[in-house]
């Protein structure tokens, strides 16, 4: 994406300040409540690992960790790339990059 169209898609975001610590963004409703995103559930991390899935600034491991979520967190999923989604989460809302491996449609 070029420099100039990621500073559009940047332009449209209407979300707390928080997400400005993306490096990536994307377009959510102020309401939280943006057509096409929809609830999905962490699970399937492994106790014995690590435990957490990293919220990343990014679409991809190479951004920055912003947070952890762990087995049973839910988040609404609004974008996407390959395997990596981008979500909101939380209260108050945060929102970040995750791998969908560990992604699980939910209720919403």
């Amino acid at each position: 994406m070029g420099r100039l169209c990621l500073a559009a898609v940047i332009a449209l975001l209407v979300v707390p300040a928080q997400a400005q610590d993306l490096d990536v963004g994307f377009p959510i409703a102020e309401d939280g409540q943006a057509a096409g995103c929809a609830g999905s559930v962490v699970a399937g991390l492994d106790p014995g690992g690590d435990g957490f899935l990293a919220v990343r600034s990014g679409p991809g491991s190479s951004y920055r960790k912003l947070d952890e979520l762990v087995n049973g967190d839910m988040v609404r999923t609004c974008a996407r790339s390959g395997p990596w989604w981008g979500v909101y989460y939380g209260q108050p809302r945060r929102v970040g990059w995750v791998h969908g491996n560990w992604l699980v449609d939910g209720a919403g």
